[in-house]
């Protein structure tokens, strides 16, 4: 395969570089720590009304990063965080990789299954959990070699107030179940013991590891992304280079950021955790995006915001409710859709309203994630997710890794300094997702136009995308298959107005008086929301190949 053209740099708006060169920090923490230094008393972060300032950051992620110290964490211990969107978030985050350490970011709505073969995986040292999800962990503390467990509340740092959502969370709504696990310890405490610990500052360099970012695979395990400090900070530094033109003209004291995506997913941790550190910016943290009226209270109050990132459903779930269109944000720069297709009725009507444009992009967790996005000039909806980021290539494969002509569909493959170096402890599946000259391989069907826009047509395998999170059928078909009274099952991705996709499983029994209710519940024990499936249709048999293989494509016709 030769290096593609590069149609896509003619595209580029005036001032965009076309690469972005190596990184000027010699780490993550080297580029927090310039903006603590910089922006010592500008709020860091917002989290229901209470504020943290980048000298509050330094100072507690530090604490932080001696406490791992002081339990015998050493560079490149991976430490899990298992948080949503909330002060402690940032705090451990940078703290562990302070401490030199790696951090592996885990879903809170896990369940016990999912946790354990992502905690043995990693080989995680150290934990950070909230107290809702602690009951989780419990039962499956006795197989995994996790050696601290830190436990935190949603209200643990907003104060007096902080103890009354506590209260509401623990005994009225009771959603924290009854845990117990043996020598964990407080976020606070273990915060007050690092403030009496020595920190003694690693050498960490751009070919350390930052991030273990786990992601299904075609086969269904759940993998995990090796992403180099150099890598988080390339991608931050494309982001940067490409909003600037956007900005031009515009004279913004402090760039404010709706961090209404989780945090432990890359698209959030990378737009908003960490380019906004970069910048100094003010991340406004929303615990629960679910709760769509809390959601639109919170931007009542927040006029301000200047970059909000999303995914269709977000935005889809905000524009059907009436209260929506009183609302007005009147600094709002630029809306970042990504983490699955957006549609054109939703981008339009969001555009209505907001009278901004949604700017559809296009990433991996494998790409740290951002590798595509339509510029912050466009004047309205797409349809397809722009050009390749500075320094990135793009090309679109055949099967046999041969590039092809323009406005032809193949898959579409990346190189850039944004790309992960590997999937942990998995050289086989490396090896398949790399071509010989260093492409990454998405997985992803797609094409390219004369000018370098590139459009995503389809999944290569049978992913399923719901509300942005990817589901492997072959994962649930796995944990379905196990259930007694099911003999065969197969699982496909269905349209669905809430989510984009759902999971739909068609089953043939074993045992006739197995039911949907019976199969739901076994599902809501075994895997996290997103992927239980939504409807279930019995079957006598199921389509097969002639040498036995499901054929998912006609139950999907």
């Amino acid at each position: 395969m030769t290096n593609p053209s590069k149609p896509w740099l003619k595209s580029y708006p005036e001032g965009v570089p076309h690469s972005i060169g190596e990184s000027s920090y010699a780490s993550l923490v080297e580029m927090f720590e310039e903006s603590f230094a910089n922006y010592p008393n500008r709020n860091a972060c917002e989290y229901l009304g209470k504020f943290m300032t980048y000298g509050e950051l330094d100072h507690q992620s530090q604490h932080f990063a001696a406490y791992l110290q002081s339990v015998g964490l050493t560079s490149g211990a991976r430490v899990a965080i298992m948080l949503p969107n909330v002060m402690q978030f940032q705090i451990a985050m940078m703290g562990a990789l302070r401490a030199g350490c790696v951090v592996v970011n885990v879903n809170p709505l896990y369940t016990a299954r999912e946790l354990e073969y992502q905690l043995k995986d990693s080989g995680a040292s150290a934990l950070i959990i909230l107290e809702n999800f602690a009951h989780v962990y419990q039962k499956i503390a006795q197989k995994v070699l996790v050696k601290q467990v830190v436990v935190t509340s949603l209200g643990e740092f907003i104060g007096a107030k902080g103890k009354v959502v506590d209260l509401v969370v623990r005994h009225i709504k009771k959603v924290v179940p009854t845990w117990d696990i043996p020598g964990s310890i407080r976020f606070k405490e273990a915060l007050r013991l690092g403030s009496h610990s020595p920190f003694v500052r690693p050498k960490i360099t751009l070919d350390d590891i930052a991030f273990l970012q786990y992601t299904g695979g075609t086969t269904g395990v759940s993998k995990g992304a090796v992403l180099l400090h150099r890598n988080i900070l390339a991608n931050a530094k494309q982001i940067e280079v490409w909003l600037e033109p956007g900005l031009k003209g515009k004279h913004i004291d402090q760039m404010v950021f709706l961090c209404a995506l989780p945090l432990y997913h890359i698209f959030a941790l990378t737009a908003c955790a960490v380019f906004g550190a970069r910048i100094g910016g003010l991340l406004i943290m929303v615990p629960n995006p679910r709760d769509i009226s809390g959601f639109i209270k919170l931007l009542k109050s927040h006029p301000g915001i200047h970059i909000f990132p999303g995914v269709n459903t977000l935005f889809n779930a905000l524009i059907h409710r009436p209260e929506f269109s009183k609302i007005r944000l009147p600094n709002l720069l630029v809306t970042i859709g990504g983490g699955m297709a957006m549609q054109k009725v939703v981008a339009d009507e969001w555009q209505r309203l907001t009278g901004v444009p949604i700017a559809e992009g296009y990433g991996l967790s494998e790409t740290s994630p951002v590798a595509c996005v339509n510029t912050p000039l466009i004047q309205g909806f797409t349809a397809h997710v722009g050009l390749p980021v500075p320094g990135t290539e793009v090309a679109i494969l055949d099967d046999q890794d041969n590039e092809l002509a323009l406005g032809q569909a193949g898959e579409i493959c990346i190189k850039g300094p944004q790309v992960m170096t590997q999937y942990w402890n998995m050289p086989e599946e490396t090896r398949k997702v790399f071509t010989a000259d260093g492409y990454f391989k998405s997985g992803d069907i797609g094409m390219m136009d004369e000018n370098g826009y590139v459009k995503i047509i389809d999944r290569k395998k049978d992913m399923i995308i719901v509300s942005g999170f990817k589901v492997f059928p072959n994962e649930v078909e796995e944990v379905l298959s196990l259930m007694p009274g099911i003999l065969e099952c197969a699982v496909i991705g269905a349209p669905d107005d809430e989510t984009g996709e759902s999971v739909k499983a068609f089953i043939v029994k074993d045992r006739d008086d197995l039911s949907e209710e019976q199969v739901l519940a076994y599902c809501k024990q075994q895997l996290t929301n997103y992927k239980r499936p939504k409807k279930i249709v019995f079957r006598t048999e199921l389509p097969k190949t002639n040498v036995g293989k499901i054929l998912r494509r006609e139950l999907r016709d």
